[in-house]
């Protein structure tokens, strides 16, 4: 039985966001895994890696899971009616409807997230309850039919637990094997908990454009339904 994941590819995506879950998928017994955009042009991820999308909105086949991943790019997804109706087509009949990191704040745009529990990216997660979501913390999130992982490299374990989801965990623990998954990162700084205060600070300093770019559009969006 073929199974299709298809992952929104849009120019400033954080490309690991979408080739991490990508990998899984791809490996996976059945799997048939779309880049989709509104054309098929190449993009360029936020950190100036060449993606080609596979399909177009108009031209994408209905699909069992639905991945939106995240990046400096989602700024401007959050206000494209185009890409929003898009997600909420493929999100009406999908077995799943996914994201990883910032991916969740076009879910929420979408309204795909109200009274729902969902995760993103740290420096993200206060901006979920602007979309009507339970802000819940944890590396991957499901509420339902909806998934959504943390930042970027949570998409390995995100497209493991979707596999998982289903197929099975066999299936999930076959390709975990196969692309030899056994993280041991040789420092403890993923997470603002274990990151000390100097490098949290240089890191949040980091990501203030980005950061102060999207808080100016999610407050025109509450604006806007308030009226």
């Amino acid at each position: 039985m073929t199974i299709r994941f298809g992952l929104l590819t849009f120019p400033g995506v954080q490309q690991l966001d979408l080739t991490g879950p990508y990998e899984i998928f791809a490996s996976t017994e059945g799997a048939e895994v779309h880049l989709i955009w509104k054309d098929k042009a190449p993009i360029v991820s936020a950190t100036k890696l060449m993606l080609q999308p596979t399909t177009t909105f108009d031209d994408c086949p209905e699909l069992d899971v639905i991945c939106v991943p995240g990046g400096a790019g989602v700024n401007a997804l959050l206000e494209d009616e185009t890409v929003l109706s898009f997600v909420r087509r493929q999100a009406v009949q999908a077995r799943f409807v996914t994201s990883v990191c910032t991916g969740s704040l076009v879910l929420g745009a979408a309204g795909l997230l109200k009274d729902k529990q969902a995760t993103t990216h740290w420096n993200a997660h206060d901006f979920l309850a602007s979309f009507g979501a339970i802000p819940t913390a944890g590396r991957i999130v499901r509420d339902g039919n909806l998934i959504t992982a943390g930042g970027v490299t949570a998409g390995i374990d995100f497209g493991l637990a979707v596999v998982a989801a289903l197929i099975g965990q066999e299936e999930a623990e076959t390709v975990q094997l196969s692309l030899e998954y056994a993280p041991a990162p040789p420092f403890h700084s993923g997470t603002p908990q274990e990151a000390t205060a100097e490098v949290l600070a240089r890191t949040r300093q980091r990501l203030s454009g980005s950061r102060a770019a999207r808080e100016a559009i999610i407050a025109r969006l509450v604006a806007g339904r308030s009226e």
